[in-house]
């Protein structure tokens, strides 16, 4: 009977180790697996969060680079306005910018050796080189070169002809506005005055003074 008993007992023991066993590794296998959702969830979280600061750096790359076309665009667009106000604008440090270096020489001409300066109007001839100085004397000789004739809309006015040298400095020729005397007068008389010509420093005179001349000028042909 004793050897009944005992071997009931260590079928008995034997049974519950074999139940603690079995419950100690289902303990171990729940504790991986808390393990190993923790670390998913863990890399989750963190590539979401790499995610959200790429799309961020992007954005704000983005975002730098349109505002820096947009600053381009603006600066070139103010540089052609400048362009163009500049060609609109006459130079303000050059008052006499917006005219012609013929008008300007005209003017000077004519307010150092016009005879009167309260002329209502300042007239402009060309004579080519072989024009005659005196259209009505058969005698007359013949420009030798390009000469200019300013002249005032009244024979009080007076002309100025001359020839410029672009130096500067003209050539005077001293013919008048209309030829009186007796003619013919001989071709001697025409040479002499071609030979004679006075060479004239033209000073640059007063600004103002030349604007208001130049708005005078009548060329004629």
């Amino acid at each position: 009977m004793d050897g009944d008993n005992n071997e009931g007992k260590e079928c008995h023991m034997k049974k519950l180790s074999l139940i603690l066993i079995s419950y100690l590794i289902l303990l171990l296998l729940v504790g991986c697996s808390n393990d190993s959702n923790e670390i998913v969830t863990s890399d989750a979280s963190n590539n979401g969060a790499d995610l959200d600061s790429k799309e961020e750096e992007t954005s704000g790359t983005d975002e730098r680079t349109s505002i820096g076309e947009t600053e381009a665009v603006d600066l070139d667009h103010r540089n052609e306005t400048s362009v163009e106000e500049e060609k609109a604008t006459p130079n303000e440090e050059d008052p006499l910018s917006a005219y012609s270096a013929e008008e300007i020489e005209y003017a000077r001409v004519w307010l150092q050796l016009g005879p009167n300066q309260e002329v209502e109007e300042l007239n402009v001839y060309h004579f080519p080189a072989g024009e005659v100085l005196n259209p009505d004397d058969e005698t007359s000789a013949n420009y030798p070169e390009d000469v200019i004739q300013l002249a005032g809309a009244r024979l009080v006015d007076g002309s100025v002809t001359y020839s410029g040298n672009g130096d500067g400095t003209i050539n005077v020729y001293n013919v008048p506005l209309r030829w009186d005397g007796q003619y013919p007068a001989g071709e001697e008389f025409y040479t002499n005055i071609i030979n004679n010509t006075e060479l004239v420093a033209i000073d640059p005179n007063d600004d103002n003074k030349i604007r208001a001349l130049i708005k005078l000028l009548n060329f004629q042909s």
